[in-house]
């Protein structure tokens, strides 16, 4: 695939191929600069390749927009520029339209979205005097209001502090459990990423530099490092001890890890 702008920039990204089953959590990772945001925008139908094809659902997005995006759930990474109803109960519901359902029916599936990302408060603020993380919240209720097949995030930890990351960590893992709603997400941040992804992808000069489970490819070192990303500090801690000459195993819970610490310094005393 290969798209180029208007100011002549390209992007290429080559043998990027998802084949995203449901209730699968999917993460992009790479640096900045390196297409995420362009592949999302090629996935939701909001560009077109001048080089290669790209298929969603079978369709091609860009062709077919309105029968792909009806079975997408968007947030790209400024939110805000999403946003447009005048408050956040009437800017969730905008989404429903196309579902052709009453009033009473929108108003229950707006209400119950609000209540399961905890912000019913926040249903007849004026979008544009919320914080950045409501903002977040309220775009990806909008998002998921429809019950989408495949939700698509552009980088969704982005500004996010260390409690509201564990929180929408834990709610994307119930919507894709419960629900069976595939995500794909773009992030440069790993760490967060080890704990939602279920598959990983590193992208690094249009090409996949790495591809599997985040245990797997976060043990990659010196293929992260080539494409400007930075292991997450548990893998680090686990990549020097084992260098030190201690049998620990890399995990993604930390306190298996702390737990052969222990161990292992008490085998050696």
């Amino acid at each position: 695939m290969r798209h180029v702008y208007p100011d002549r920039t390209e992007v290429s990204l080559c043998g990027v191929e998802f084949a995203v089953q449901p209730g699968e959590i999917v993460a992009v990772l790479a640096a900045n600069g390196a297409g995420k945001t362009t592949l999302l925008q090629h996935i939701t139908g909001m560009l077109r390749p001048v080089e290669g094809s790209v298929r969603v659902f079978g369709l091609d997005p860009y062709k077919e927009f309105e029968k792909v995006r009806t079975r997408l759930g968007v947030v790209f990474q400024n939110p805000a520029e999403q946003i447009i109803g005048p408050t956040v109960a009437e800017d969730i519901a905008f989404g429903l339209g196309h579902l052709k359902l009453s009033r009473q029916e929108q108003a229950a599936r707006v209400e119950a979205i609000l209540q399961r990302l905890g912000i019913t408060h926040l249903a007849g603020k004026v979008p544009h005097y919320l914080s950045g993380g409501e903002v977040k919240k309220v775009a990806l209720a909008g998002a998921l209001v429809t019950a989408p097949e495949l939700l698509v995030l552009d980088e969704p930890f982005a500004e996010l502090d260390i409690q509201a990351v564990g929180d929408l960590v834990g709610m994307l893992r119930t919507v894709s459990r419960e629900e069976g709603t595939a995500i794909i997400f773009t992030s440069h941040q790993l760490e967060p990423a080890a704990l939602l992804a279920d598959t990983v992808y590193v992208l690094n000069e249009g090409q996949v530099a790495a591809k599997g489970k985040p245990l797997e490819v976060f043990q990659q070192q010196d293929i992260l490092e080539q494409s400007r990303l930075q292991a997450p500090d548990l893998f680090r801690l686990v990549d020097l001890l084992r260098r030190a000459g201690l049998d620990i195993e890399p995990n993604l819970d930390i306190r298996q890890v702390a737990a052969q610490i222990i161990a292992a310094a008490e085998n050696s005393v």
